[in-house]
């Protein structure tokens, strides 16, 4: 069952009450903790009274904790450890930018490599198919020098056999004319 009307406003200020008191209480207490040692701050916690009310829905009690101020030295402690991480922290962020921006780099040289390495082995393949077509070009020319070297061959063993058919003969007619 929701409250409406003067119920809600009362409700609204209860919850609102408290939490005024708490800050007016936290200020206070600050305020005597900068006279006070930071021992004895520690002792004496800053209390809220127990607040209650009743309503229209049967009496329901509303309490608020108490809650102890944190120490100066905490927060001083806090902060310089915020800090020291934000420092911790921004060297490892600038440490991985550094890595990617060496990565970004070595990739940028690698590529540029690859496409040295392409225009010479376009160039390469442009050379080779120029030598092939010229190969092509030669190879009636090579065919009849391996024609003719074939019939010089054979008519080198032409030679050959008639320089020994002519020693024979000159070897018999040496033979007839001495008889």
């Amino acid at each position: 069952m929701a409250a409406t009307g003067d119920d809600a406003a009362a409700m609204d200020s209860i919850s609102r009450a408290p939490a005024a008191q708490l800050a007016a209480l936290n200020a206070a207490a600050a305020s005597s903790s900068q006279a006070k040692a930071p021992e004895d701050v520690a002792e004496i916690p800053a209390v809220v009274p127990k607040k209650t009310s009743t309503n229209s829905d049967g009496g329901v009690e509303t309490a608020e904790e108490a809650v102890e101020p944190a120490e100066p030295d905490i927060n001083e402690l806090c902060a310089d450890m915020f800090e020291k991480m934000a420092v911790v922290l921004q060297g490892e962020l600038t440490g991985t930018s550094e890595d990617y921006r060496l990565l970004e780099n070595m990739n940028k040289l690698t590529s540029l490599k690859y496409m040295e390495m392409k225009d010479i082995s376009i160039n390469i393949s442009r050379n080779l198919q120029d030598l092939n077509n010229k190969y092509a070009s030669l190879q009636p020319y090579l065919d009849q020098i391996n024609q003719i070297e074939e019939q010089v061959s054979s008519l080198e063993q032409g030679a050959y056999k008639l320089d020994a058919y002519s020693k024979k003969l000159e070897a018999r007619f040496k033979k007839l004319e001495k008889r």
